[in-house]
């Protein structure tokens, strides 16, 4: 087999045999869910219900302004109870919707299938806009954004990425064995958006049951093929995946567009499926319960808001030597200070670790060895950045490209002197948008 890949990056163990082979299933309905107004990249929304109005599952409760935002929907039908700050997976404490259920999930319409097929172009755009649809891979850029570059960008290939590369994750994984049908009529709908013929679907070589499902199922397609990929990490990093997919480089702080490529996840085209054919808004995603930490690992779909502490619950709870819980995985997730955090559109996987398991080891000087310098896969200086950053050279940090790490956590994985490398880089980055 002809497996491609990038240059650079880690192996770390992948860590998915305890929910790879589980079929997805539907927790029951949350009796409350708090929903925040900034799950994007972009202008947040403001919310357009007030406290103790009745909503329906799929209304708009946020709008934001501009191009660059998403718009965000109640993901049951009840009471809005309260609109105000509440603690987010990332750390920062947002403003939210909290909604009581009344425990009836009426919806705000029928979201029943349609023919999609002599829609006009603006129509579908405006139907992924309206379905709130962001990037389900982590970085939640809004869908219409990505499929409306500037005219002056030729776009001549569209990739589908199904590599899921952090350990221990299987949401896109079991989208591509249960949901193909779906993933394959929203590739169609894109290819008409785009204009483009050339589609490629990368996966990676651990993942053999959807590589041979979707070979099968896209053998007559002339314009799709399925290409494996060697199993590394971060291969699921548009830059990386159209690196080894297409041998096109995208340029420091340039967009893949710029190298007339679009990029999408694998669960985002199904929502933009669901989207375009159903009218439906993006109100649940599916994501990955696991760790040692969890007692009855699933892959579940839920309702945008649920709380991470009913999730949880709903997988038999957490050990008892459970030390770390994690929002994504453990190369790139976020540590929780509490489980009283939503499942966000951002949210991939719920990662329980145990107290054996988040040892840390002492942190030693560097000793220049160079593995992080060898395993960056955006061929940076991390050890030459951090330096800089210690000792207040924000300047100099900036000049070395810190701006440009990905924060995929490489670097810190290899370094033999346990130096949390990624972590400075993100305190740099933070310090040079703070300046700016």
């Amino acid at each position: 087999m002809n497996l491609k890949t990038f240059k650079q990056g880690v192996h770390p163990p992948e860590l998915k045999q305890k929910t790879e082979e589980k079929q997805v299933e539907r927790p029951p309905l949350p009796q409350e869910v708090y929903i925040p107004l900034n799950q994007h990249i972009g202008s947040p929304c403001q919310p357009v219900v007030e406290k103790g109005e009745e909503v329906k599952t799929g209304q708009v409760i946020g709008e934001g302004e501009g191009f660059v935002t998403s718009t965000i929907h109640a993901s049951i039908s009840g009471e809005v109870k309260e609109i105000r700050q509440f603690p987010a997976p990332d750390g920062t404490t947002p403003v939210m919707v909290h909604i009581e259920s009344d425990e009836k999930d009426t919806k705000i319409k029928d979201w029943k299938e349609e023919d999609w097929h002599e829609l006009d172009i603006e129509v579908l755009k405006n139907r992924i806009a309206q379905a709130g649809i962001v990037g389900l891979g982590g970085a939640s850029f809004p869908t219409q954004v990505k499929v409306s570059p500037p005219e002056d960008k030729s776009i001549d290939t569209y990739i589908v990425n199904g590599c899921e590369c952090e350990p221990y994750l299987t949401a896109d994984h079991r989208i591509m064995l249960e949901f193909s049908d779906k993933l394959l009529q929203g590739i169609q709908i894109m290819q008409k958006i785009l204009g483009v013929k050339n589609v490629t679907i990368g996966i990676e070589d651990n993942k053999s049951a959807p590589l041979e499902l979707l070979r099968e199922k896209t053998q007559q397609e002339n314009e799709i093929s399925v290409q494996a990929l060697e199993t590394k990490y971060p291969q699921g990093a548009e830059k990386n995946l159209i690196d080894a997919l297409l041998g096109r480089k995208v340029p420091a702080g340039g967009l893949p567009l710029d190298v007339g490529v679009v990029v999408n996840n694998v669960g985002t085209i199904v929502a933009t499926r669901d989207a375009v054919i159903k009218n439906k808004p993006l109100i649940e995603r599916v994501v990955t319960v696991t760790g040692q930490g969890i007692q009855e690992p699933k892959n579940v779909i839920a309702r945008i808001g649920t709380q991470f502490k009913n999730l949880i619950e709903y997988c038999g709870g957490l050990t008892p030597d459970t030390k770390k819980v994690i929002d994504g995985g453990p190369m790139m997730g976020v540590a929780q200070h509490t489980l009283d955090v939503p499942l966000t559109k951002g949210t991939s996987g719920i990662l329980a670790l145990t107290q054996e398991e988040t040892e840390r080891e002492p942190e030693y000087n560097c000793i220049r060895c160079g593995a992080c310098v060898k395993h960056c896969p955006m061929n940076l200086l991390p050890t030459r950045i951090v330096s800089m950053i210690d000792n207040d050279y924000i300047e100099k940090a900036e000049e070395l490209g810190a701006l440009n790490c990905m924060e995929c956590g490489s670097c810190a994985y290899v370094c033999p002197s346990n130096i949390p490398l990624v972590q400075k880089i993100k305190v740099g980055k933070q310090l040079i948008n703070d300046r700016d």
